[in-house]
């Protein structure tokens, strides 16, 4: 009981109520903008050469409106939007139409889903391991190679590193395809010529990622180690004759690892806003991407669709790691 009332529920009004202010802000910062998509549509139609009466397009203004939630004032607009919400209803897509925002998510999700998580999961595992190792081995030359590496690979902004991939292994070499999730004309069946095609595809962007969120996690879990290495409580063990295996696994790298939990708790739940410049640059058809057109649109439901389900995503994530943290820590008390 005590759990309930005093860790529990204090936990599920922050969540709650974040999540309610982050979807008012997703609310309100699209109508801020200069931009109609109304009437942006309309010109398109007169662009194509749309000839109708005045009476006509002002119908369609205010079918156009209704229909994309934009009717009566700010206040009505959002309660309309809430009550689509709960539902789970985003409306229909402005630029994709007569597309529903959900359809369009649903599609891409998948695509992002496969690769950040899978790149997430090699760069979080890999790194920590062998920065752990790198931290406490300082000394060896393995680790003074494996950080002269990472120092040099780091820095580099993510878009130029991953178009000398794109570059090299694309255009050079030729391993790779340049572009796309998978083969033109493919159709999506679970078969394995089907998923080897989206894995080959696929290689080349999870590659870009992997290196550079391993070179970070492999720093910062270096820097971790060397810092608990210098802890009273590691020089007692040494000295105490405890084994070296159990020193590194249960001392340093277990007691390290607490804040690196953190960051791939907020790594997963970011995964639901899509790596936007990785898809860009690879042409992945993944919420990234999605998110991309709907701004270069100007496409406010999907803008909020997609905006939403990453603030949903990333506090349940950190939700979750706040629930599960005593279990990792046991400084931390559930009371």
């Amino acid at each position: 009981m005590t759990f309930v009332k005093r860790y529990l529920i204090p936990r599920l009004i922050q969540y709650f109520l974040v999540i309610w202010l982050g979807i008012t802000v997703v609310f309100l910062i699209p109508r801020l903008t200069p931009s109609d998509p109304v009437m942006k549509m309309v010109d398109q139609m007169r662009a194509r050469g749309s000839t109708l009466e005045p009476g006509a397009m002002d119908d369609i203004i205010e079918d156009l409106t209704q229909m994309y939630g934009l009717e009566g004032s700010w206040l009505e607009q959002y309660g309309d939007f809430w009550a689509r919400l709960v539902q789970g209803d985003f409306g229909v897509s402005f630029f994709q139409f007569p597309a529903r925002v959900n359809d369009l998510i649903a599609v891409a999700l998948p695509w992002t889903l496969g690769l950040l998580l899978m790149s997430t999961a090699i760069s979080w595992t890999v790194g920590n391991i062998v920065g752990g190792l790198a931290g406490y081995y300082t000394r060896r030359r393995w680790s003074r190679v494996l950080d002269s590496v990472a120092m040099v690979v780091r820095p580099l902004p993510y878009y130029v590193f991953a178009f000398i991939l794109l570059l090299l292994f694309a255009y050079v070499v030729r391993w790779f395809p340049i572009t796309g999730g998978a083969s033109l004309g493919a159709i999506p069946t679970f078969t394995w010529d089907y998923i080897k095609d989206v894995l080959w595809h696929s290689a080349l962007p999870a590659l870009s990622l992997v290196i550079l969120g391993g070179a970070i996690n492999f720093q910062v879990m270096k820097l971790l180690v060397q810092n608990v290495n210098a802890e009273s409580y590691v020089q007692y063990a040494k000295l105490g004759g405890v084994t070296e295996n159990r020193i590194v696994g249960k001392y340093i790298i277990r007691n390290a690892m607490l804040p690196q939990i953190t960051g791939l708790a907020l790594s997963f739940g970011q995964i639901f806003s899509g790596a936007i410049i990785t898809e860009i640059v690879f042409g992945y058809p993944g919420l990234g991407m999605l998110l991309f057109r709907a701004i270069t649109n100007g496409d406010y439901n999907l803008i909020m669709g997609i905006t939403i389900l990453s603030i949903i995503g990333i506090t349940t994530a950190i939700l979750i790691l706040d629930l599960t943290y005593p279990l990792f820590d046991p400084r931390v008390r559930y009371t």
